[in-house]
């Protein structure tokens, strides 16, 4: 998906503890580089986690190719209620436990750096713990 300024202009500010600017360059070039993995047949979890972790957040509406569009889902807990502080707040504790799982639930084996990237998108945007997730700093992002 292609983040526009009027994505962007539309986050909730209470969802965000860091600058919307920010915040939207890193999501921006997780979004890109997945699609650009995707090009090249490759399935990149870690960008995917962020990027699905983003869009949760800032509340969008997906659309598919022919037009339909649904709320964003949570990471983790797949439910497809707009983000609040509260709910943010939930997914933070839901992606700890399953970062945290051992063993590893064989799905999530299958999807190497997909919760890391969730429990990264968090700590960095929510709850201000960490810098950005790796490798898509607001500085790569442009």
């Amino acid at each position: 998906m292609e983040v526009t300024a009027a994505d962007v202009k539309r986050i909730p500010g209470e969802n965000l503890h860091v600058p919307r600017a920010e915040f939207a360059a890193v999501w921006a070039a997780a979004e890109r580089r997945q699609a650009w993995q995707a090009e090249g047949g490759v399935t990149d979890w870690y960008a995917g986690g962020v990027a699905a972790t983003c869009r949760w957040m800032a509340t969008v509406i997906v659309r598919a190719e022919g037009g339909r569009g649904w709320p964003a889902r949570a990471p983790v807990t797949r439910h497809t209620r707009m983000a609040t502080p509260e709910s943010i707040d939930a997914e933070c504790l839901a992606a700890e436990r399953l970062d945290a799982q051992d063993p590893v639930p064989r799905w999530l084996a299958e999807r190497p750096g997909w919760s890391a990237a969730i429990v990264a998108t968090l700590e960095w945007a929510w709850r201000r713990t960490a810098g950005p997730p790796a490798g898509l700093a607001s500085a790569e992002a442009g």
